[in-house]
């Protein structure tokens, strides 16, 4: 499914990532996480694809937002658990989408 984000300017947290092997409670983490970030302040939707590379993009409408989500204790957890388990690397990058364009 495509985010219907707003008219830019907005802000785009690129989340990439290579799995480990073995699920180890990941799947039900990831489905909570989004949940989770669809309550939070200021976010505006999300993106995912798996195919080898992951690639999850959440898009926010300022950065104090995305500080906020990156704080959240539920996050937090889920980050650490990441670094011990369920990545072998991963890559964040927070962009400024000043234009967007689609059908």
């Amino acid at each position: 499914m495509i985010a219907k984000t707003p008219e830019p300017p907005y802000y785009a947290v690129i989340f990439t990532s290579l799995r480990t092997e073995g699920d180890y409670g990941y799947g039900k983490m990831a489905e909570h996480m989004v949940e989770l970030a669809s309550r939070q302040p200021g976010f505006l939707g999300v993106e995912s694809a798996r195919e080898g590379v992951g690639i999850t993009v959440s898009y926010w409408e300022s950065l104090e937002a995305i500080r906020h989500w990156k704080a959240n204790a539920e996050h937090l957890v889920a980050q650490r658990l990441g670094r011990e388990k369920w990545y072998s690397a991963y890559k964040t990058r927070v962009c400024l989408v000043e234009r967007d364009y689609g059908f």
